[in-house]
């Protein structure tokens, strides 16, 4: 049976599977997913379908953005056989303005909820390879995003996001991306709990960034080739950034050089830094051979932000933060109760973190 057979089957199979348990009346249905082929357009389908509807696409290339601004539909591929990549003629829609392959687009008052984006390839993008704006409970899973020319999948304005499973490489800045907002100054948003867990983010700019967000939980990520592993950014909006937990992590090796930019320094050899945030447990992560000659250069490094903010109330425990150049942990900043404790390391400026 072909994999084709086997989603349409699958999805007739829940009603079986129902019938047969009394769980629901024998005349009742349940959708089929509407199915995309190589010759055919994915909007198109997504401007078909209804709130609750499946899409799948077939493998193939596909040379489009991709627009939902409609709440949970699921948008799901064949892995890295079904790819999006740049239309030929550029389009005229939101996400065509964008220069992105998948946007998920709400406005101010009208979150776009419960959206599902599984097991693609997004490719080759003028900026992002998926992008969200005014989301709740967004889900992005198993996604490759490769060679876009800003974030490889991002988000701002959201809550509640899941991110799992992706591989993000070698796009133009972030691997991945959270941020409060990208067009105006403001405090910190509260993601309400979203989750960056299990993705690969690979010879990026930087592998994860969060800019101006709390409440949020990165964990169980292999980060590694980026200039900067994890970038935790905050200033001096109200509320301040942080209140988030980084653990479980393998954070190696992040020794791409980028250089200046007007907003930063050169970064080399970053593994996580955190730049004017607060309250954020930093654990149980293993930190190596992460080696730079940068201001931000080290393991884990504490850095007051760009406008003068300084970190407070982090907690730094229970790492395995070795080979890290010029130190293991370093806290170049002066803000109050940041503690270090049961870490295993060989150098932490100034000494005695260790």
């Amino acid at each position: 049976m072909s994999l084709v057979s086997v989603a349409v089957v699958s999805a007739a199979g829940l009603v079986v599977s129902a019938v047969g348990l009394g769980a629901a009346d024998p005349s009742a249905s349940v959708a089929s997913p509407r199915v995309v082929r190589p010759t055919q357009s994915i909007q198109n389908a997504v401007d078909a379908a209804k709130p609750g509807d499946t899409i799948v696409v077939l493998p193939g290339t596909y040379r489009e953005n991709v627009l939902i601004d409609k709440a949970n539909l699921t948008l799901r591929g064949f892995g890295e056989r079904t790819v999006i990549k740049p239309p030929k003629e550029k389009a005229t829609d939101a996400c065509a303005k964008a220069d992105s392959g998948i946007c998920v687009l709400g406005r101010s008052g009208r979150t776009v909820d419960g959206v599902s984006i599984d097991s693609l390839a997004v490719s080759g993008f003028k900026k992002n390879g998926v992008w969200a704006s005014w989301t709740d409970r967004l889900t992005v899973r198993h996604v490759i995003s490769e060679r876009n020319g800003v974030w490889g999948i991002g988000q701002e304005r959201s809550t509640r996001g899941q991110f799992t499973g992706n591989t993000a490489r070698a796009n133009g800045d972030a691997g991945l991306f959270v941020a409060n907002t990208v067009d105006e100054e403001g405090g910190a948003t509260d993601t309400r709990g979203t989750e960056v867990q299990d993705n690969t983010l690979k010879n990026n700019r930087i592998g994860f960034t969060a800019r101006r967000v709390r409440n949020l939980s990165i964990h169980d990520n292999t980060v590694t080739g980026n200039c900067s592993g994890v970038f935790i950014v905050g200033d001096e909006g109200k509320p301040q950034a942080g209140a988030m937990t980084i653990k479980s992590n393998q954070i190696n090796e992040n020794n791409k050089y980028c250089a200046k930019t007007e907003r930063l320094p050169a970064i080399q050899g970053a593994g996580i830094v955190l730049t004017g945030a607060a309250d954020t447990q930093v654990r149980s992560n293993t930190i190596s051979n992460n080696v730079g000659a940068t201001p931000m250069s080290g393991g884990v490094v504490l850095f007051k932000s760009f406008v003068g903010t300084k970190n407070t109330g982090h907690t730094i425990s229970g790492n395995v933060a070795v080979g890290n150049k010029p130190a293991d942990l370093a806290d170049g900043d002066t803000g109050k109760n940041n503690t270090f404790v049961a870490n295993v390391c060989t150098k932490s400026t100034p000494a005695g973190k260790c």
